[in-house]
């Protein structure tokens, strides 16, 4: 739709959570100010060897750091505030407000990494209304969700009304009696909406999605039924199923172990904050654990999503420190593999019935119900805010075309909806929504080490990961003569190898190096003047050839160390370090 050049317009710009799920973060600009909605991770792909989190691109926000104004935060899932602690690092954000429990939740997270004075963290309440810069008011508006205290948010700007969903579900009897103020959402309805932005992970499914609470009694029977130990697993920020798990716990006289960080960190907030109402006495310490009858005890435990280092998983492998499967066990996943997450899960399954404990898990066992709207909650929303444009988001590519579909048969015309993904800029204004242009995209990694994965390094890692790796190691004097045949070391290499013949290859290769271009080597008058890098870059260039003229059906990481008497003598009668390295 063509725009009015002259109107205000509003720019969106989304870096996260389209065409995928997971680390939603969003942008929103007006004039020289930015807003920041969100900044979550995401998991890493099994192909992304090293890696422990993945996180949007942020060149952009880093480039107009002085824009930043603030961010709004709708809830404490980690794929909307895992990112936080950070993008902090690389960039100011003056003030964030947000829920109590996500506000707690990131609290910790920037005392962990020593970010405390970086920013200023402000709790909100339903309908409360703070402003950011001088472009935007934002109300928040309780919705729920799989998490307490989640809101959706009412932007208003110079170019009109923007709402955005956050992750939501139409839950009519929410377990904490927190209901979905959608009365406040029909009043912006009646004043007018300019765009609708809303959360699209389960637009492929029809219907309703049920409330948390029809959970309940599914568990209620296994806890009844069950006579051993009873493990359970859920997502840690599940507040609502894991108030309903510890209920469980009371009504049917099992004492608790907590296991696993994220899950005693939000157990700890969200009893603060009032959230989970229970005992100090329900909880034992796990050194207790083999001190109670078996029928008396249950372990809520983090590993839901077979993640590598999560407690569930260590204890499938035998490597928990404290807990081992017994006959008799019963182990219970009450969450459902999120995308990309299956293989893990279903491994963790094997494992731990290979152990002799019983598994239930299924989406037919009704004990997990989806936190985001299905079709018909996405209706009433749409139906609700009546908005003049529409922009689907959090979602993967299908999801985001089927909302769009929803959308048009609530009665909003194609044009006035746009398909984006991460890095389109969208304007909107009263006369036209568009995408506007691009800003880079794409994804950061970061490993244990906590600093980022380059593509670089991530290319070298799959490679030795799939082909292995070839170190040769040689030394030159500063006559030019290799000293001693090159050592050689292969690693992770499949193909047979001849290592006599690849020494002696490897020998002649270097011997036919310095005997064509060692004269070249030499810099001015003096005989010990060697560009010895030059050297280096020659060596490896005819040592990788070699490599892959012996294994022309691998491709390995080759590694050239080449050793020169400076080196040797710095370290005088140390053992030599190597004076360069170079990595194909």
């Amino acid at each position: 739709m063509t725009q009015n050049n002259s109107e205000p317009a509003l720019k969106v710009i989304p870096l996260g959570g389209l065409h995928e799920i997971g680390k939603n973060t969003c942008v929103f600009e007006f004039n020289d100010e930015i807003m920041l909605l969100d900044a979550g991770l995401a998991f890493p792909s099994e192909d992304m060897h090293g890696v422990n989190i993945v996180l949007p691109d942020v060149t952009y926000l880093r480039e107009n750091r002085h824009k930043i104004k603030g961010m709004i935060v709708t809830h404490g899932h980690e794929d909307h505030i895992g990112g936080i602690s950070f993008h902090l690092k690389q960039f100011d954000i003056p003030v964030i407000y947000g829920p109590r429990l996500a506000m707690a939740l990131l609290e910790n997270k920037l005392e962990e990494a020593g970010l405390s004075d970086h920013t200023e963290l402000r709790t909100v309440r339903p309908r409360e209304i703070v402003r950011i810069g001088n472009s935007f008011l934002v109300e928040y508006i309780r919705n729920t969700h799989s998490i307490a205290d989640s809101f959706s948010v009412a932007i208003h700007t110079p170019a009109g009304i923007v709402i955005h969903t956050g992750d939501f579900k139409v839950d009519h009897t929410p377990v904490d009696g927190e209901h979905f103020d959608l009365q406040r959402l029909a009043d912006y309805g009646e004043r007018g909406v300019l765009c609708l932005i809303s959360d699209s992970t389960n637009s492929e499914v029809p219907g309703h999605t049920p409330s948390e609470r029809s959970v309940y009694p599914n568990l209620d029977r296994i806890f009844a039924q069950t006579e051993g130990r009873l493990i359970v697993t859920t997502f840690a920020s599940s507040v609502h199923r894991v108030n309903m798990i510890l209920d469980l716990a009371r009504k049917h006289q099992r004492s608790v172990f907590v296991v696993g960080r994220s899950m005693l960190n939000v157990i700890a907030h969200a009893r603060e904050l009032g959230y989970i109402k229970c005992e100090e006495s329900l909880f034992q310490p796990l050194r207790s654990l083999n001190q109670l009858p078996p029928e008396k005890a249950l372990i809520l435990t983090t590993g839901s999503q077979g993640e590598p280092m999560a407690a569930l998983t260590r204890i499938a492998n035998s490597a928990h420190r404290q807990i081992r499967i017994q006959q008799g066990d019963t182990v219970v996943f009450s969450a459902n593999p999120i995308p990309g997450n299956t293989i893990s899960v279903v491994n963790t399954i094997d494992k731990l019935m290979m152990l002799g404990a019983k598994v239930i898990y299924g989406r037919d066992k009704g004990i997990h119900v989806s936190g985001h709207g299905a079709q018909e909650d996405q209706k009433l929303i749409l139906a609700l805010t009546r908005p003049r444009y529409f922009l689907p988001v959090h979602g993967e590519h299908r999801m985001l075309v089927r909302h769009a579909e929803t959308a048009q048969s609530m009665g909003i015309p194609a044009e006035n909806m746009v398909i984006i993904k991460n890095g389109d800029m969208v304007e909107v204004s009263p006369s036209g929504i568009r995408v506007a242009g691009q800003v880079p995209s794409g994804i950061e990694l970061v490993d244990s080490s906590r600093f980022g994965v380059g593509n670089d390094i991530l290319r070298e890692r799959q490679r030795l990961a799939a082909d292995g790796l070839v170190t040769i190691a040689a030394v030159v004097d500063t006559t030019g003569v290799l000293l001693s045949k090159p050592a050689i070391q292969i690693k992770g290499v499949a193909q047979p190898v001849n290592q006599d013949k690849l020494q002696q290859s490897a020998y002649n290769a270097i011997e036919t190096v310095l005997a064509n271009r060692w004269s070249e080597m030499v810099v001015g008058n003096k005989a010990d003047a060697i560009d010895w890098n030059a050297l280096q870059g020659l060596i490896e260039q005819e040592l990788k050839r070699l490599v892959r003229r012996e294994l022309p059906k691998s491709e390995p990481m080759v590694v050239v160390m080449l050793q020169w008497p400076e080196v040797q003598r710095q370290v005088k009668s140390q053992r030599p370090t190597l004076a360069a390295v170079s990595a194909q």
